[in-house]
């Protein structure tokens, strides 16, 4: 099987019950730290520990695998020892902007590694560091062996001089331009965008050696920035044939296989998604009944089609999920699937997995029901076309088949939103940027997108569906794939706190953190100016969100249980739990499959939460790119914008309904001098007294636009009758001067939920 897929099979050489059981791991570990009293070779340390000639194999095996964690460190002349006591650590490398460098410590602050330091560590390495002591009050560290290189394509501008070429990365992480010999430039032209990977570094005083293994065009070619994007971050693209071959068998296999399906063909369910939405994975019904609601979420049942262990099955997991660029989505599964026979298409039968949840009038859950099912969607819903309806009465045909549906399913998620809510659940309103292009993927418009009221109908039924999938899982006491969003660090949250007084914002940080404290918070502060970067604010102090077997309960949203199953078209966890859900009986999964299922879960949740995390990277850089070029055109022009961040350099403005962002430098600032009040986040003035800090309004213009780097250069814009920034009273002064139409790109409802959930 290929790599990607879970080794559901325990297999391999013998081990010794001895050394599994007793010198494995941290038992291992604690003996040598009893009896080897200094760095040994392998057949040292196995004599010092009275390891067996049986078992020596087995005990060198454990030893490499407390060598790759870190555990233990490899020395000269092959002498091996306790990592803790030589003051030397090993993990994974990050390297910032200006080419300092943090060794990753999952429990600890992370280790500061200055530029100097660094050897010949590139961002992502798997790296040896040495403790050097302290500065200000962190651990410092030199990097003094690479243990593992990164995988990874370096893509950059290709620069061709007289007697030598490099390419100088995009990846401002990757600090050192790459030299390419004169056989390994794939005969690339300067100025080209090329793909790049490293052949070797072992001088910190020369530059990286790399060769060109794909040149991409010139930047401004038509697809030349996606691509870039694709690359940089490793991306699929098309997929494998044998992967395409199975895919157009299984969608070839549509006869009607109802047996033990429940027939929903002649149900009143629809589809509400985006207008120009091809793949439809989620249905809805709602009635009123005599205790309440009955709501019936129906899931495309991509798990009938896509088989486990099958090619098909092993490239969706490779992939993990969908990524949605600006006009392209990269498809976890191929069209004729995601498209067509899995996708709930009107007036065409489909095999679902649907979830049947009656309330009570105060929409409090009486039951649930988990089924297989046929059904017909009756009517294919805009969300812009069912807000009309709800808003101003307007019914077409589609809407006229479910209108008497549609009211009930407005009551009822008004219902739970507003439980929700009040349980505690945040709720980040963040903008969502909306993008419009031309047919060559040139930008037209920037903007936001309005989160409808109907957006949000969906997502409580969603919501819904995935919490009760994961309680019936719980109820039936097995393992199971969970969307796990841990508590905050207090650490991180005090941080919050102490940056939202500096804003003027009181957030009391009490002993027991729990969610409504925070979404009473984000209520308070939602009509102000500064509330959406108070709203980032609070989400970067949390932690993520991760797929885990272990329930954790989902803090964000105030659940104790919570599973993604609404999106298997999209996200490969789904399709899992669509599985897990289907192998589950009465008394829990069969006993043979009970034995691989916690192997293949961690090995999902693991890969999924990894490729989740690239996905939106991805996006995020792909969304900066299209706004950066559309500023480009705009050099000159003057924005109104909301300063979104402050640094000793200047500060940064977020632009009025586009979203871009762009830094205004202190430099550029010619009114007065101003310094860096660190305790209060902003900058001063020091003869006039003119403060900027979050939140505040400005004029800007756009100075300049470097498309390479996707910075936006602005400058101040002081209008007549322009209410002024803040100034600090003179009471205070002596004090602080003291030194101190063509085509839209595809919607993103499906990221959007991803994001929130």
């Amino acid at each position: 099987m290929a790599d990607f897929w879970p080794n559901l099979l325990t297999a391999g050489s013998h081990i010794s019950f001895i050394i599994f059981m007793k010198l494995s791991g941290q038992h291992l570990i604690k003996a040598i730290k009893e009896r080897a009293d200094r760095p040994m070779k392998f057949k040292e340390m196995a004599k010092a520990l009275s390891v067996k000639n049986p078992d020596y194999v087995a005990f060198r095996n454990e030893v490499k695998k407390l060598i790759s964690s870190g555990q233990l460190v490899k020395l000269k002349r092959g002498r091996i020892g306790l990592a803790a006591e030589l003051e030397i650590e090993v993990g994974k490398i990050a390297i910032i902007k200006r080419g300092i460098g943090f060794l990753i410590r999952e429990d600890d602050e992370d280790i500061l590694i200055p530029s100097a330091h660094l050897f010949t560590a590139l961002d992502g390495d798997q790296v040896m560091v040495r403790l050097m002591g302290k500065s200000e009050g962190r651990d410092t560290g030199t990097v003094i062996k690479i243990v593992e290189r990164s995988v990874r394509n370096m893509v950059g501008t290709f620069k061709s001089g007289g007697h030598f070429s490099i390419v100088v990365p995009d990846n401002p992480r990757i600090h050192r331009d790459m030299y390419i010999p004169p056989d390994e430039t794939l005969e690339a032209q300067d100025g080209e965008k090329v793909v790049a990977v490293l052949l070797q570094w072992e001088d910190p005083y020369l530059n990286p050696e790399a060769r060109i293994i794909e040149r991409l065009g010139r930047p401004g070619e038509p697809g030349v920035d996606m691509l870039t994007i694709i690359k940089s971050y490793n991306l699929p693209e098309e997929f494998p044939e044998d992967v395409m071959s199975e895919a157009e068998e299984a969608a070839a296999f549509t006869e009607d296989n109802s047996l033990g399906r429940i027939d929903l063909s002649k149900a009143c369910i629809y589809t509400i998604d985006p207008f120009d939405a091809k793949d439809h994975d989620d249905a809805i019904s709602v009635v009123e009944t005599e205790k309440g609601f009955s709501l019936g979420v129906h899931i495309a049942d991509v798990s009938f089609y896509v088989r486990p262990g099958g090619a098909l099955d092993r490239e969706a997991f490779r992939r993990g999920n969908s990524v949605y660029l600006p006009g392209m989505v990269i498809p976890m599964l191929p069209e004729v699937l995601s498209n067509d026979v899995c996708s709930l298409r009107p007036n065409c039968k489909r095999m679902a997995h649907s979830v049947f949840v009656d309330f009570d009038k105060k929409a409090k859950v009486i039951n649930w029901k988990i089924a297989d099912t046929i059904i017909n969607s009756q009517a294919k819903l805009s969300y812009e076309e069912v807000q009309e309806f709800f808003d101003n009465g307007k019914i077409t045909d589609q809407i006229r088949r479910v209108s008497s549906n549609l009211k009930t399913a407005r009551k009822l998620a008004s219902l739970l939103s507003r439980k929700r809510l009040e349980a505690g659940s945040l709720d980040f309103d963040l903008p969502e940027s909306k993008i419009v292009m031309d047919d060559k993927g040139e930008v037209l418009e920037l903007g936001h997108r309005v989160r409808l009221e109907t957006h949000r109908l969906i997502e409580e039924f969603m919501l819904v569906a995935n919490q009760v999938v994961a309680l019936e899982a719980s109820r039936k006491r097995v393992h199971f794939l969970h969307r796990v969003h841990d508590a905050p660090d207090k650490e991180k949250i005090v941080e919050f706190s102490e940056t939202m007084k500096k804003l003027g914002y009181s957030f009391p940080v009490s002993g027991n953190l729990k969610p409504v404290q925070f979404s009473r918070f984000l209520e308070k502060i939602k009509e102000r100016p500064e509330a959406d970067f108070i709203n980032e604010l609070m989400l970067r102090s949390m932690k993520k969100a991760v797929y885990q077997r272990e329930n954790n309960g989902h803090f964000g949203l105030a659940f104790s249980h919570y599973a993604h199953f609404t999106s298997p078209i999209r996200r490969y966890p789904d399709l899992l739990v669509h599985r897990l859900l289907r192998s589950l009986g009465k008394e829990g999964y069969k006993k043979k499959f009970a034995s691989q299922v916690v192997s293949l879960i961690d090995r999902v949740a693991i890969r999924c939460s990894e490729t989740e995390r690239v996905a939106e990277s991805a996006e995020r850089a792909a969304i900066k790119v299209k706004q950066v070029q559309f500023m480009a055109r705009h050099v000159g022009d003057e924005f109104g914008g909301v300063v979104s961040g402050v640094a000793r350099w200047g500060f940064w403005v977020r632009i009025d309904n586009l979203g871009a962002e762009g830094l205004v430098r202190i430099s550029s600032i010619n009114d007065d001098y101003y310094h860096f009040d660190e305790k209060q986040y902003r900058l001063i003035g020091r003869r006039k007294r003119r403060v900027f800090r979050m939140g505040d309004r400005v004029n800007v213009g756009i100075v300049a636009v470097n498309q390479t780097t996707s910075e936006i250069e602005l400058n101040l814009v002081d209008k007549e009758g322009q209410k002024k920034t803040r100034t600090i009273s003179s009471a205070k002064k002596a004090k602080e001067l003291r030194p101190q139409k063509s085509r839209k790109a595809p919607k993103t409802r499906q990221g959007r939920r991803a994001r929130q959930q």
